[in-house]
């Protein structure tokens, strides 16, 4: 209790400032992490830590400890290359508290999206939109054919009928225009995704883990409308819910859970 004491006695203002801009630096790193796969291979590490240090202060093995301490440079080489996601993810919320120039998605445009897809739904055929909010796609858009236009439920139509030349791939977004279509997107690796998933879905939920865009897929085995939004993918969704759904999180937000409303019915799939 005099060491805690002592200890009080010894904080300055630099000193409390120090520990506020360390826990804060902590704060939002687990922010950020949380809700990922990050999160298991955070606590894999924090086990291995404990473990190695027992190993090595306790029981004092002299070769086990030689062969840590010879790892270490190599595991600090292989920690950003495992937490790449999240290093980009956190640089990404980095930038965005600078930007100056935010395209918000109008409600009308999210009407169009909401109409289309219902039809979609109704006809069985195959769709992946994708909303881009502040993270840019560009990459993305150069694997597809620019179109340029105006959004429309129409249009949409359009380019996901089976006959055309641009209905296998994705719609990539920006305000009220679509930039390009058939484009190809990032597959999710996450297992614990339902099997009968297909590619689409899969690539629904990839650019969403990649970047903090919205997606809409319909499937064109059942026509069930789903809502990816930050690696979570929300099923059975009809023309109300996922407009409600697109409302909510259309503005650039860090990552959230998804409303009540959304997760009153229909399967999901989160980290």
């Amino acid at each position: 209790m005099s060491d805690i004491l002592w200890a009080f006695t010894r904080l300055d203002w630099l000193s409390i400032i120090d520990i506020l801009l360390v826990a804060s630096i902590f704060y939002l790193l687990l922010r950020i992490i949380r809700g990922t796969r990050a999160v298991q291979l955070l606590r894999g590490i924090i086990i291995l830590v404990m473990l190695t240090s027992l190993l090595t202060n306790v029981l004092k093995l002299r070769a086990f400890s030689f062969l840590i301490r010879n790892s270490i440079p190599a595991l600090l080489v292989a920690i950003p290359v495992i937490f790449q996601p999240e290093i980009r993810r956190a640089l990404e919320h980095l930038g965005r508290a600078w930007l100056l120039r935010q395209e918000a998605t109008s409600g009308l445009v999210i009407e169009q999206i909401s109409r289309a897809c219902a039809r979609l739904s109704e006809l069985h055929y195959g769709a992946l939109i994708v909303i881009e909010r502040e993270t840019g796609l560009e990459e993305y858009l150069d694997t597809g054919v620019r179109v340029d236009g105006t959004l429309s439920a129409e249009l949409l139509l359009t380019i996901f009928s089976p006959g055309t030349v641009l209905h296998d791939g994705a719609v990539i977004v920006r305000g009220d225009r679509i930039l390009a279509a058939a484009c190809i997107l990032p597959i999710s690796d996450e297992i614990a995704m339902d099997p009968s998933l297909g590619l689409r879905h899969r690539a629904a939920v990839g650019i969403t883990e990649e970047s903090d865009a919205i997606s809409v897929v319909v499937s064109e085995e059942t026509g069930i409308i789903s809502l990816a939004e930050g690696g979570t993918l929300v099923r059975h969704l009809d023309e109300k819910r996922l407009k409600e759904g697109l409302l909510s999180f259309y503005k650039p937000q860090p990552r959230r859970a998804f409303p009540r409303f959304l997760r009153a019915r229909g399967d999901e799939k989160s980290d």
